[in-house]
């Protein structure tokens, strides 16, 4: 599904460059439930962003279920992103003036889905994350925990190959984590492969595999307790 070969990415700093990835390699299988672990500076929200489709890498190659990514234009990657990959951020990037019911139906306007069809469907994933109630409540008016099953039910509502969570538990109390987790599995046990970024161990530790970003490099990739027990 995402598999990334010598992969390498630098940030221009002044007259000097930044070396942010180092030549990684990565191999994501489809149905992989994976966290990229790593402190501030690790480069692994750089990885998100290349993953995702928000910017490019330097060198190396990145292949998404198939197609090698290169030499994209904004139209063509926001083409494969509508396409494959469903985002979930910590700031929950909901629309402050609209109810959660049309935030969750906007990826489906970008695709030209019917005004009453989208609704139809944006429902249906609503009541999937238990917030069936809650849709014609706007952002201010839902907690954090609902917040963000808002925007895992807006990230699956155009039926992604891949789930991109970026610190999806970052603003969170540790009972709304383990809520949000549970749901990113119940996603994964579905057949769905979930990409993880997080710097938090307890978080890691839920996914199936956990590699470990430091200084650009990996320094383990390895399966979790959770894995080896089923």
């Amino acid at each position: 599904m995402i598999r990334i070969e010598n992969l390498h990415k630098s940030y221009p700093i002044g007259k000097d460059s930044l070396h942010v990835l180092k030549g990684l390699d990565l191999h994501i299988k489809e149905g992989e439930f994976v966290s990229i672990m790593g402190s501030s500076g690790s480069g692994k929200s750089t990885l998100l962003n290349i993953v995702g489709l928000l910017d490019s890498h330097d060198e190396g190659k990145y292949y998404l279920n198939g197609e090698l990514i290169e030499n994209l234009n904004e139209k063509k990657a926001a083409l494969l992103r509508n396409k494959f990959l469903g985002f979930v951020f910590q700031s929950f990037n909901l629309i402050s003036y609209k109810t959660a019911l049309e935030n969750v139906a906007l990826p489906l306007t970008y695709k030209g889905v019917a005004r009453k069809e989208r609704l139809k469907i944006a429902q249906e994933y609503l009541e999937k994350v238990e917030l069936g109630p809650w849709a014609n409540h706007l952002p201010n008016e839902l907690s954090g925990g609902q917040k963000q099953r808002v925007a895992i039910a807006r990230a699956l509502v155009t039926n992604p190959k891949v789930v991109l969570a970026d610190e999806p538990t970052g603003a969170l109390d540790s009972t709304t984590t383990d809520n949000v987790m549970d749901l990113l599995r119940d996603i994964n046990n579905e057949g769905m492969t979930v990409f993880v970024i997080t710097h938090e161990e307890e978080v890691a530790e839920q996914t199936k595999r956990v590699v470990r970003l430091k200084d650009g490099v990996i320094i383990s990739d390895e399966l979790t307790n959770t894995t080896k027990a089923i």
